[in-house]
C-alpha cells in the first residue's frame, strides 16, 4: 500500500496566509499556483468564488460588471460613473424630476463584454499590452450608440423634445489616469443577461 500525503488547502492556497512554517519546496509550489491562478483569472477561465455568507461577493464589482465600467461606443472609450445596469436616463419627466429608467433597454440588443487591449491614446507612452474588460456597444446601430452617449432611456430617446435634467456621466477613458478601473477579466458568465452576446 502506497503512502499518502495530505496537505491542507490553507498551506498551498496562494490567496491565504499559511498558519504554519512552510518549506522552500512548498513555497515554490505556492508561487507556481499563484501564477497559474492569475493566468486563469486574466483569461476569464476562472470565475470568482460564490458570494460570502453576508451575501456580498469578495469582488467590489457587481455581478453584471465593474462598478465603473469602461464602455466602447462611437469608436471611443468612456469610463462610466456607475455600473452598466445602474446608468440612469438624464431626461426630465413631466413632473420635473430625473427619469428613473435605466438606459440599458430590457429588450433588444445589449452590449457585449469583451477583453480588448488597453492601447495607448495618441501622444501617450506605450503601455504594457494588457487586456481589459470593456462593455462594447460598437455592434449597435449608430442611432442606438447616440442614445447611449446622450444617456437616455428608449422612451425619452423617442421624445427628442424632452429636456435633460442632468449631464451625461461619461468621462473619456484614459488608461493612465483610470488605471484603477481596469478589470482584466470578464464579469460572471452566469450573471449575463439573456439577449446579451
Amino acid at each position: 500500500m502506497a503512502q499518502e500525503c495530505r496537505i491542507p488547502h490553507t498551506v498551498l492556497c496562494p490567496a491565504r496566509t499559511p498558519t504554519c512554517q512552510t518549506s522552500p519546496y512548498l513555497e515554490a509550489i505556492r508561487r507556481q499556483l499563484a501564477v497559474r491562478t492569475r493566468r486563469l483569472n486574466d483569461t476569464g477561465a476562472l470565475t470568482p468564488g460564490p458570494p460570502t455568507a453576508s451575501g456580498q461577493s469578495d469582488d467590489p464589482d457587481t455581478h453584471d460588471g465593474p462598478a465603473r465600467p469602461v464602455v466602447q461606443l462611437l469608436l471611443c472609450r468612456y469610463l462610466a460613473e456607475h455600473a452598466v445596469e445602474h446608468l440612469r436616463c438624464v431626461a426630465q419627466t413631466r413632473h420635473r424630476h430625473r427619469c428613473p429608467h435605466p438606459i440599458r433597454a430590457l429588450t433588444g440588443p445589449a452590449g457585449t463584454w469583451r477583453l480588448l487591449p488597453t492601447g495607448p491614446r495618441r501622444g501617450q507612452l506605450a503601455l504594457p499590452d494588457v487586456l481589459m474588460a470593456i462593455y462594447d456597444l460598437g455592434h449597435l446601430p449608430y442611432r442606438g450608440q447616440l442614445r447611449w452617449r446622450a444617456q437616455r432611456c428608449p422612451q425619452h430617446d423617442a421624445a427628442p423634445g424632452a429636456a435633460d435634467l442632468a449631464l451625461a456621466e461619461w468621462q473619456p477613458f484614459d488608461p493612465l489616469l483610470h488605471a484603477a478601473h481596469i478589470r482584466t477579466r470578464l464579469p460572471h458568465p452566469e450573471a449575463r443577461r439573456p439577449g446579451s452576446r
